[in-house]
């Protein structure tokens, strides 16, 4: 991502609704930012233009001086800002008109249209933040559940750089006395070798610790996709009412209600739940209904959990049986319905089921162990840190686990008894990838790859 910090950019950092945003959002920031501010804006009676006050005026046309909105002005001034720039935010009307005149007001004064994530990326240049708290306000924005956001703010406060910074400063210390007594063995005492496999072994259980909360972070992340599936008129549209708490999906005592695959997003103990209502999977002749059935096979080989669901006023019955069998391989969970309409209960599914859950979804009754055997279904299958103040990304735990195999190859060298100089390689590969993750050895590529996912304007 290439970017000229003399530049000054500008970007809508606010949504834009028709009809509906009440205050947008025009964000500049550079070295003609305030001058630009000073040709637009008309602030009304003896205003100080002071750093971190608001003007209240209006944006006028600079050449026909027409009022273009009456509007807000908050001023930032370098070093005391977000990007170690001068900033400045117009406050105007929502919508789309308003916003869109004004930004374009301001690039005819000579400012460029900001880059996804180029005022985070300046951030980080201008040392304001570190790489790691660049990606977690992205994670921030992004956030589907409280949880996800706790960690991102987690993140952000320094929760990860800090100890990474930590890590990196003692194999810094380590080079450093290998290194000197490579160079001046003479005048040294002898390395302390105990104390060396020490602090190697130290830093690598920490490395280790931080890296099984990767799941998690995966998790919170992208969230879990369960699947409901089973025969048709078994009740999966009525339990993804009653989990949803609304009518997702249309509910008929007929056979084949459902075509195609309904989805809802859920948060279930922290977790965002992308929740797929199938249609029942049944040979048919009809051709519409056909499609459905593929399309509910196709979820269900793409969902992270099954919910097996069978009615259980009738019992296990041949049809649920081959159902099983297509998707026995999966995580699954099997949903007992309509067991207000049950005479008895029954017992005779397969035996290797381990989670049965028994649910009324007419009544609303079973959501809540359900949700309670899914969160069991994820500690027990899916990852191994429950809630964790840290989740690192995918790209901060492949450079951990770089680190990682350069710390055990640094143990097994210093194991072999092979010379110092051998040491010295795979301390600076560990040194190099835990660098990588807070941003102190970084590509252009890997900050091209960052944030190009973030939004315009952030």
């Amino acid at each position: 991502m290439p970017t000229v910090q003399g530049e000054t950019i500008v970007a809508i950092a606010t949504a834009i609704v028709p009809q509906q945003g009440s205050v947008g959002i025009v964000r500049l920031s550079g070295e003609k930012a305030l001058d630009i501010a000073h040709i637009l804006f008309d602030a009304p009676g003896k205003q100080d233009w002071l750093s971190h006050r608001i003007l209240y005026g209006y944006i006028r046309h600079p050449q026909t001086k027409q009022i273009v909105d009456e509007a807000l002005l908050l001023l930032m001034l370098q070093p005391r800002s977000f990007t170690r720039e001068d900033i400045v935010e117009i406050h105007c009307h929502g919508g789309i008109i308003a916003v869109q005149e004004v930004l374009q007001l301001c690039i005819s004064q000579g400012a460029r249209l900001a880059q996804p994530g180029e005022f985070t990326l300046r951030a980080f240049l201008n040392g304001r933040i570190d790489l790691t708290q660049a990606e977690s306000i992205a994670e921030l924005v992004g956030a589907q559940s409280i949880a996800a956001s706790q960690v991102a703010l987690a993140g952000l406060q320094g929760k990860l750089a800090s100890p990474i910074r930590a890590l990196r400063s003692t194999c810094l210390d380590i080079l450093a006395e290998v290194e000197a007594r490579i160079d001046f063995e003479d005048d040294l005492p002898p390395l302390d070798e105990i104390e060396i496999e020490q602090q190697l072994q130290s830093v690598l259980e920490q490395v280790t610790a931080i890296l099984a909360t990767a799941e998690q972070g995966e998790l919170l992340r992208s969230g879990l996709k369960v699947a409901i599936v089973g025969c048709p008129n078994v009740g999966k549209s009525s339990l993804l009412n009653a989990w949803s708490k609304c009518d997702r999906a249309i509910v008929t005592d007929l056979p084949g209600t459902t075509r195609d695959v309904i989805e809802s997003t859920l948060v279930v103990g922290g977790i965002p739940v992308q929740v797929l209502d199938t249609a029942g999977i049944r040979e048919t002749v009809d051709a519409v209904e056909k499609i459905g059935v593929e399309r509910s096979r196709n979820a269900a080989a793409a969902a992270d959990l099954i919910l097996l669901t069978i009615d259980g006023s009738v019992g296990w019955t041949a049809q649920d049986e081959m159902i099983y069998l297509q998707v026995k391989h999966r995580p699954l969970i099997l949903v007992i319905n309509k067991t207000d309409l049950a005479l008895k209960q029954f017992t005779n599914y397969p035996t290797e089921i381990k989670q049965v859950i028994e649910t009324s979804a007419a009544k609303n009754e079973g959501i809540d162990a359900l949700e309670t055997a899914i969160l069991e279904s994820v500690a027990t299958g899916k990852i191994t840190a429950a809630n964790s103040a840290l989740a690192i990304n995918q790209r901060q735990a492949a450079a951990l686990n770089k680190a990682k195999v350069s710390l055990e190859q640094v143990q097994e060298t210093v194991l072999n008894q092979l010379p110092l100089d051998f040491w010295t390689i795979d301390l600076r590969g560990a040194i190099q990838a835990l660098g990588e993750i807070t941003g102190e050895e970084v590509t252009e590529s890997v900050l091209e790859r960052i944030f190009s996912r973030f939004c315009i304007g952030k």
